[in-house]
């Protein structure tokens, strides 16, 4: 988009103008996204357009993206504008404490003044501005303050169509001449100083942990205990965020409109490092006590378990980072893709007819579906990097899990006209492990088994607890006869199906099932055999030591 809007050569007024909002636009919304490349040349075709896009555009221009955008290049070029369009600009915008401290330098004495009259800035930016004397500001004049009686201009009239040809930069729409090439090279020269110091003007912090925030009716957040100012104000939970931008989930933004209680969702602030990054928040609307009036919303926000955000954990020197980032891009727009459908089949936005209620459901049931297999990685790679003792504490009845396993099957068992016969020999059936870790490996074997199954087949299986001197219980499945004569590596291999695609469409191969069992089950310290007749899942004993004998029963 860049590009294209760089390759235009705007031969008259109105399509300089809708290049500067459209150049405008992108670096507000998107400018900490884009490469130093797009970046330097969309700030200097801003700086070659500006003589030829009347003040009042500007003005305007600057009025629509002050508050919602956060990038601080382009905040440096509206600063150094005429007062008028300035003090839009710097009255408004809204970056982090670290922005702040490296824009003073490439600003001049109008715009420090601006910045000097608000009382929402960090302290350490108010500090700043001191420091540098009553000398290097100026007072405001008095276009300023008729400038802000002119309308807003809506942020839906930024982008114009008709962007998508020419075959000439913008940069060079002005002719050249001395006085207005030295003005864009010193702006070009300051902006670039600007970017260069960025982020150097504050040490590193330690990441905060929680903090307490206030919103308007408009859900546009005006008070913030525990963060910085900068890196939560100005923020809209009553919209979605999209891109890794700051801001909140579709969820929030559904509950939004609704007035109703949020709970756990998502939200992301810029800034410095003590304050960036992911957090979860809950939030309740609150009224006026006498009138009954809407007045916003009040919440708490943390930063996120280590559940929640498995690529937020400490770096490993092993193929387990690779993974948890694989879950996190995973997770992410799926919580989004989930949170929308949710949206839509709860009707929050408003009346939504039975078919695409329908459609939403069925997204919203993929996405568990989807969100169980993930979560299966993650089981994956935590086992992978956690040693046997650390997995293998505490004392799970794997009888019990069986039977509510069978039971959670039922459904698909039905579905698939196969009878499951599991019998039990021996007494007690106590294992040493997690419990969530037992039910998804015997979960994940059963399910993956009962898939490559061929309909109206019996699944035949024993759950044996040997003699006293065996330290291992075992859960042992015949094979299915599609498998039947499968070698071993085939049936851990993540790309084999006994008919190139598996009855049942199950999105794990079966590979990846048996690979995964037997990577929990070795990390309870068990593992997980695969023998000519049967596979057999062995999982270390916590029964007495003490002779029982061998007891068959059969399952109900």
């Amino acid at each position: 988009m860049i590009t294209t809007i760089l390759r235009q050569a705007p031969g008259d007024r109105r399509a300089s103008i809708a290049a500067w909002r459209q150049l405008s636009d992108i670096l507000a919304q998107r400018g900490n996204q884009l490469v130093d490349g797009d970046i330097r040349r969309s700030l200097h075709a801003l700086a070659v357009l500006r003589p030829q896009v009347p003040e009042n555009v500007r003005r305007d221009c600057a009025r629509a993206i002050a508050r919602h955008g956060r990038f601080a290049p382009l905040v440096a070029l509206y600063a150094n504008d005429v007062p008028a369009v300035s003090a839009v600009m710097l009255g408004s915008a809204r970056l982090s404490e670290a922005d702040w401290l490296a824009l003073l330098p490439a600003t001049g004495a109008m715009a420090r003044s601006i910045l000097a009259g608000r009382d929402d800035l960090p302290a350490n930016v108010r500090r700043a501005l001191a420091s540098l004397g009553s000398g290097s500001m100026a007072l405001p004049q008095p276009m300023m303050i008729a400038a802000e009686t002119v309308p807003p201009l809506p942020v839906e009239t930024m982008i114009e169509p008709g962007a998508e040809t020419g075959a000439e930069s913008a940069e060079a729409a002005v002719p050249a001449n001395d006085t207005g090439s030295n003005q864009i090279s010193e702006l070009v020269r300051r902006i670039d100083k600007f970017q260069s110091t960025r982020g150097q003007s504050a040490a590193p912090r330690t990441p905060r942990a929680n903090f307490l925030f206030e919103t308007g009716p408009d859900g546009v957040i005006h008070w913030v205990d525990g963060v910085t100012r900068g890196s939560a104000i100005g923020l809209s939970i009553a919209e979605a965020a999209f891109g890794g931008e700051p801001g909140t989930d579709g969820v929030a933004a559904g509950a939004f409109r609704q007035r109703a209680e949020m709970i756990n969702a998502r939200m992301i602030l810029d800034g410095s490092p003590a304050d960036a990054g992911e957090w979860r928040f809950s939030a309740l609307p609150w009224f006026d006590p006498a009138t009954g009036q809407f007045r916003g919303y009040r919440g708490s926000a943390r930063r996120p378990y280590r559940n929640e955000t498995p690529y937020g954990q400490p770096a490993a020197a092993d193929s387990g980072d690779s993974i948890r980032q694989l879950i996190h891009e995973l997770r992410s727009p799926l919580n989004a893709i989930s949170g929308f459908a949710q949206i839509i089949s709860g009707q929050m936005f408003g009346p939504v007819s039975g078919p695409y209620r329908a459609m939403a459901e069925t997204i919203v049931a993929d996405a568990a579906s989807v969100q169980a297999i993930i979560d299966d990685l993650e089981t994956a790679a935590r086992a992978g990097d956690s040693p046997p003792r650390e997995l293998a504490h505490e004392t799970v009845d794997v009888a019990a899990i069986v039977a509510q396993v069978e039971g959670d099957l039922a459904a698909l068992l039905a579905e698939q006209r196969i009878d499951l016969s599991i019998s039990r020999v021996g007494g007690s059936f106590l294992a040493r492990g997690h419990d969530a870790n037992a039910r998804r490996m015997i979960g994940r074997l059963l399910t993956a088994l009962v898939d490559v199954s061929e309909p109206g087949a019996i699944m035949v299986g024993q759950l044996v607890a040997e003699a006293a001197h065996d330290d291992m219980l075992q859960l042992r499945i015949v094979r299915p006869a599609s498998i039947r004569f499968a070698t071993a590596a085939n049936l851990l291999d993540p790309g084999f199906s006994p008919e190139g695609e598996a009855p049942g469409a199950a999105i794990l191969s079966l590979g990846f099932s048996l690979r995964l069992v037997d990577s929990l089950a070795r990390g309870a310290g068990g593992r997980l055999d695969i023998g000519h007749n049967a596979l057999t899942l062995h999982l270390p004993s916590a029964n007495p030591s003490t002779d029982t004998g061998l007891d068959a029963q059969q399952s109900e």
